[in-house]
């Protein structure tokens, strides 16, 4: 079956369709990552994007459910050079035609890739409409003038309820606003009793939990669509240690004072270049993300500048200088590689150790009996000896 997609500038590429019928509306950008399209269709940050893949051969390799790093796919069409039918991989499961079916997905194959790059690069990252249908170009363009891109897809894709994964180290509170299994996975191998949180727990819900450190998760779309996330932040902010990757990385910006604006094309694949300025190391990362850090309205946050990009100098890492706080734009828990930045989790813990032997924190008997001597200074009269009956 024929499918088009029609970019905002009146642009159309006609192919074939795979996946699922229908039509789908979105933001279209583009993936320079070689591999680990299972990856780029199950992570939570494409939610409400049309996602290109510029290489050339997509689904060779098959689809395998433990490579998922989300319940399901939350992206709104697949575009693609060439799919591949018949995938070569013992560990396949099933096509990415099936998957696409599955989960009412678009695909468009046989299209011009590098020609959608190209324009995406020379003109930003713009609004699409993918379709099977047979409807006019005039029709199609009417729909995609009235369609406004989604603000709210953070709360679709967060938890809706806490839960946990039990360890014999250090708590930390995750919180979730689309958070990709690979950070989970990557604390919880480091021992990391791990709670995992929605998007707008507060900062006393947070507290309750007792954490030890605060993981602030990746997640789709403007930062600023989530202001409840900076209030909670920046409460807790100097209390509990905190590490935010990617989306919590600008949301942690935010918090400090500091301001995002979104990027031409973004950033989207595992071949980044990021330099870190203390060592002056590059490091090869792996990216998702269209906003970044204001790199002038850093200046008398508190917040220091570590890593930038060595393509565009944006800002890729901050640092508190005051508190226990850092942050990264880039994926340090990628998936499928490369695997550079691992070291930014063991940098966590390291940073929560410190802190708790900087803070020792009193003994729950010690809380305990404050709290008693409080109740008794402050008691009516009479209620206490009435308590002791």
């Amino acid at each position: 079956m024929q499918a088009r997609l029609l970019l905002q500038d009146g642009t159309i590429f006609t192919g074939k369709s795979f996946g699922s019928e229908g039509e789908s509306t979105g933001e279209v950008v583009f993936n320079t990552g070689m591999t680990g399209y299972q990856e780029v269709l199950s992570d939570p940050s494409y939610c409400g994007q049309i996602v290109t893949m510029t290489y050339p051969l997509i689904g060779n390799y098959g689809i395998t459910r433990d490579d998922f790093e989300s319940v399901r796919p939350f992206i709104h069409g697949f575009v693609v050079r060439e799919h591949e039918v018949a995938p070569s991989n013992w560990r396949s499961q099933y096509t990415i035609d099936n998957l696409l079916k599955e989960y009412g997905i678009i695909g468009l194959s046989g299209i011009d890739t590098r020609m959608l790059t190209r324009i995406l690069r020379n003109y930003g990252t713009m609004k699409g409409i993918l379709t099977t249908s047979q409807k006019s170009v005039g029709e199609l363009q009417e729909q995609l003038t009235a369609m406004s891109l989604m603000t709210d897809q953070v709360a679709q894709v967060s938890t809706k309820s806490v839960y946990s994964f039990r360890g014999e180290k250090e708590r930390i509170v995750l919180v979730d606003y689309g958070s990709k299994a690979g950070i989970l996975h990557d604390l919880t191998k480091r021992g990391c009793d791990v709670v995992v949180v929605p998007h707008d727990a507060t900062a006393d819900q947070i507290r309750r939990l007792a954490p030890d450190g605060i993981m602030l998760s990746n997640g789709p779309g403007d930062p600023k669509d989530v202001p409840e996330a900076v209030k909670t932040i920046a409460e807790l902010l100097g209390e509990i240690p905190i590490f935010g990757i990617c989306l919590g990385h600008q949301l942690f910006a935010l918090a400090c004072g500091a301001d995002t604006v979104k990027l031409k094309f973004g950033h989207r694949g595992g071949n980044h270049p990021v330099k870190d300025l203390k060592t002056n190391r590059c490091y090869i990362t792996s990216q998702n993300h269209g906003y970044t850090v204001l790199e002038e309205s850093v200046l008398n946050t508190g917040l220091e500048v570590t890593h930038i990009n060595n393509n565009d100098k944006t800002i890729e890492g901050l640092k508190h200088t005051k508190h226990a706080a850092f942050s990264v734009q880039y994926h340090p828990e990628a998936a499928p590689g490369p695997f550079d930045s691992s070291y930014l989790f063991d940098q966590f813990i390291d940073m929560i150790r410190t802190y708790k032997l900087d803070n020792p924190q009193a003994t729950q008997q010690t809380k305990m009996l404050a709290a008693a001597q409080l109740a008794k200074a402050t008691a009516p009269k009479g209620d206490l000896q009435y308590a002791q009956k």
